[in-house]
């Protein structure tokens, strides 16, 4: 990817969050922010189910990749950790701060790109990004910049849309039930206002490994019946026969 092609998307991405998105992502914070158990992804899969947390999470230094509005990082800090908010967009992070003083909760909110986080090597035990960095920044520059910021051991989980919705994602519309687009050479899908990112699992397990991690697990999440509600690109229906979205937890080598 040249230079100018990586300036141009995330220059995309950063006003679909603060011109688009903010509107109408801004007023669910608060739902978020005051979440007794965390809840992850369209499905809102309880964390007792998914268990995204490490056991030992309380004491952790942490990263949020992408952070948004800053409900995940709240969530760490009431877990004991010590998390760190990093995202692009001003007016997610206007929101999350209205948030802190709502909540009570203080953690740094820093506003730049997870691609490239001012902070040094080997800084955090934990890194995570929810629909963050993991599917709007490019994955061979935040993989490489999250086993930057990790200490040897330190933990890495993201959540994503799966490929298989990538394949099956229609820019306006909801997911279809046939193949759209082929699977050898997927990487980068441009929506219209924004850029996502998603590899196949071979060459993302192939990614991980490179840059020293190793894969704990994948989960593949399966909508519940009843779900909660449908969204205009898939519905509950499509994602409980096929996986809008996945999990991954992997390790750092020590």
């Amino acid at each position: 990817m040249t230079d100018r092609a990586h300036d141009e998307y995330v220059e995309l991405n950063r006003r679909h969050w603060d011109d688009h998105a903010a509107g109408w992502h801004g007023p669910l914070a608060r739902s978020e922010w005051s979440a007794e158990e965390p809840h992850w992804g369209l499905w809102a899969t309880p964390e007792s189910q998914v268990s995204v947390f490490p056991d030992d999470i309380a004491g952790m230094r942490a990263i949020e990749l992408g952070c948004g509005t800053g409900y995940v990082s709240a969530w760490l800090a009431r877990a004991g950790a010590s998390p760190v908010g990093i995202d692009l967009s001003e007016k997610q992070l206007a929101t999350a701060q209205a948030m802190q003083e709502e909540f009570g909760l203080t953690f740094p909110l820093v506003l730049g790109n997870a691609e490239q986080v001012p902070y040094d090597d080997d800084t955090f035990d934990f890194a995570i990004s929810d629909y963050g960095a993991s599917l709007w920044c490019a994955p061979y520059r935040w993989i490489p910049e999250a086993a930057r910021l990790l200490v040897p051991g330190g933990r890495l989980v993201f959540t994503r849309r799966s490929p298989l919705f990538a394949l099956c994602g229609q820019p306006d519309g909801e997911a279809s039930t046939t193949l759209l687009r082929p699977q050898f050479g997927l990487r980068r899908l441009d929506w219209g206002e924004g850029i996502e990112f998603t590899l196949p699992h071979g060459e993302m397990l192939r990614l991980l490994r490179s840059h020293g991690f190793i894969v704990e697990d994948l989960i593949e999440i399966q909508a519940p019946k009843p779900a909660h509600r449908d969204y205009a690109e898939v519905s509950a229906d499509w994602a409980h026969h096929w996986p809008s979205e996945e999990i991954w937890k992997a390790q750092l080598a020590g």
